[in-house]
């Protein structure tokens, strides 16, 4: 078994990780942190706790990690990166779910955050952790930047068309997302009074997910072989709906020439083949088809009017967009399946 904590369990992704961890088959949790709630036992702080596994449920929170072989950070930027730091120096392999090290420029970062970055030396080391493109590298690293939930579903919709060289970098992204992807924190724009029977776009003049993106497609375009000329033109806009979980992201960019659907289904085939958790299907998806589960839906399809490329990806932004692909790059880094406790079936209805 490998030793386990997550950091910050209180928030909804070291939930998420708590949930799909207790059925894993080699990481066995042992600490949880969680300063809010310091000294309770885990089935005090959420009942729903309290008919699971004795040994997990009677875990009591600290506001620091105990020793383990592998921690999951869930801690707000900045803050992670401080955490990221103290672990790996005691040699514990770390998965941060924050933005910290998923920019690998560390200006860059500091443009978008707002405030210099805590650990810039690791950025060089970090692996970004999309299984997808970076499998390699995430099974030898230390330190796991997980991307962020509009960006792993925007980044899988369109890697394959840039890589393939196929369309123009003028890329409109509509993305929509569930009230979980706000956190556990109360803000008026969450509360049900207000976003019930209601869509709102949020961050149009720049969500901090819109440089991952743009990083993710111009390092795909140029390991294709397909290098893109300067920085891509990425309009990128998320809209809140009145759903608890889930991720829709529309794709919009011109192809370069004439194609097909079926032509350019066969090249979003070809490049997720045997992938385990990103799939290509055959209709537009529906966010309850991921509920729960790990996958990534993909459905590719022409507007022969237009001679634009439409892609559509849709996961649930607490599983593939967050804690899922959290474990998918833990057992890629230590070794293990990638599939190894992370579910393929959504919770239907």
């Amino acid at each position: 078994m490998i030793t386990t904590s997550i950091v910050n369990v209180t928030s909804y992704t070291g939930l998420e990780l708590l949930r799909m961890l207790a059925q894993h088959p080699q990481f066995r949790v042992t600490s949880v942190t969680g300063r809010s709630a310091a000294g309770k036992r885990l089935d005090e702080v959420f009942p729903q706790l309290s008919g699971s596994e004795p040994a997990l449920a009677s875990l009591v929170l600290s506001e620091e990690a105990d020793e383990t072989e592998l921690a999951f950070l869930c801690l707000p930027h900045a803050a992670a990166a401080e955490s990221a730091v103290r672990l790996i120096q005691r040699g514990t392999k770390v998965v941060d779910l924050s933005a910290d090290f998923r920019l690998r420029d560390a200006s860059v970062y500091e443009t978008w955050y707002k405030h210099t970055h805590p650990a810039p030396a690791l950025l060089e080391t970090a692996a970004f952790g999309l299984c997808e493109r970076y499998r390699e590298r995430i099974g030898q690293a230390e330190l796991i930047a997980n991307p962020g939930c509009h960006a792993t579903a925007a980044i899988l919709a369109l890697i394959p068309a840039l890589a393939a060289g196929i369309i123009q970098p003028d890329i409109i992204i509509d993305s929509k997302t569930g009230i979980s992807g706000a956190g556990r924190g109360l803000t008026l724009a969450t509360h049900y009074a207000e976003a019930n029977e209601d869509v709102a776009a949020y961050s149009v003049e720049g969500h901090r997910h819109l440089p991952e993106i743009a990083q993710e497609l111009v390092a795909a375009a140029s390991d294709g072989g397909h290098p893109i000329a300067g920085e891509p033109r990425v309009t990128f806009i998320p809209h809140l709906l009145p759903m608890t979980r889930g991720i829709l992201a529309t794709c919009y960019a011109d192809l370069r020439q004439p194609m097909t659907t079926a032509e350019v289904r066969a090249i979003y085939e070809q490049y997720y083949e045997g992938e385990p958790f990103t799939r290509v299907v055959d209709a537009p998806p529906h966010t309850k088809w991921t509920y729960g589960s790990n996958l990534c839906l993909v459905y590719p399809l022409v507007d022969a009017r237009t001679g634009r490329l439409i892609v559509l990806s849709c996961l649930d932004n607490l599983v593939k967009g967050a804690s899922g692909q959290a474990i998918q790059n833990a057992n890629r880094q230590s070794g293990l399946p990638e599939t190894a406790g992370l579910p393929t079936m959504a919770v239907y209805p």
